[in-house]
């Protein structure tokens, strides 16, 4: 009997799905983060490019500096802090 895939998208089905209203700009790939800052990471379904695993969806992390077009990012995961590069199109900045 065949075994059930378990890839890097399995459980992110409804967590995913786009809202009809959410549509893409070319500003939302060209947003500026500086160091320091705190952000949200919302993951954006659309774009597959510079998305980590799902476990770190909605969490809030700082921003540490830039790495090519991704955003490097300090996430604490359980007791350990952990270093994450995201592109941008999947950060909201935090107020």
């Amino acid at each position: 009997m065949a075994q059930k895939s378990h890839g890097s998208q399995h459980g992110t089905r409804h967590k995913f799905a786009r809202d009809p209203e959410q549509t893409l700009t070319v500003n939302d790939h060209m947003k500026q983060f500086e160091e320091g800052e705190k952000v949200l990471i919302k993951f954006h379904p659309s774009v597959q490019d510079g998305r980590v695993h799902h476990r770190y969806h909605g969490r809030t992390a700082d921003v540490t500096g830039k790495r090519g077009d991704a955003v490097e990012l300090k996430v604490k995961d359980g007791g350990k802090e952990k270093t994450l590069y995201i592109k941008p199109v999947h950060l909201q900045e935090v107020k």
